[in-house]
């Protein structure tokens, strides 16, 4: 699939993250690339065939001074190739890709795997409407 049809795809998988978390989310850059890197792959120990999503870059909110600012935006990439190789169709593409988001964003947020993981359940939940 083309890049533009991929990042349609992104926005909506956007759009599915509760409103809150969107709201809260300041200076921050979500990329679109096509593969992680093998030295990406190396750094974060990630063996093939196993590959990576996506990638929070930045300082967690929680792990900002009183004197952070004036700083680049913090980054979400996002794999392109690995979601199309997983994703059955474009419906589940865009769960996927919400789920990375999902991740990624609970990372920004400062978030112990533990409470990310219940946010992904409730995702989860919420998209089968069983909330």
């Amino acid at each position: 699939m083309d890049r533009a049809r991929f990042e349609a795809i992104v926005a909506d998988a956007l759009r599915s993250i509760p409103r809150d978390f969107r709201d809260a989310m300041r200076n921050i850059a979500i990329v679109v690339e096509d593969e992680p890197s093998r030295q990406l792959l190396r750094e974060m120990e990630i063996d093939p065939p196993d590959t990576l999503f996506g990638l929070y870059q930045g300082t967690p909110l929680t792990e900002r001074g009183w004197d952070y600012g004036n700083a680049l935006p913090d980054r979400i990439l996002l794999f392109q190739g690995p979601h199309e190789r997983e994703a059955e169709d474009d419906d589940d593409l865009v769960i996927s890709i919400g789920e990375t988001l999902i991740h990624e964003i609970g990372h920004y947020f400062g978030m112990s795997e533990e409470e990310i993981q219940e946010i992904e359940d409730h995702y989860w939940h919420a998209q089968d409407g069983e909330d």
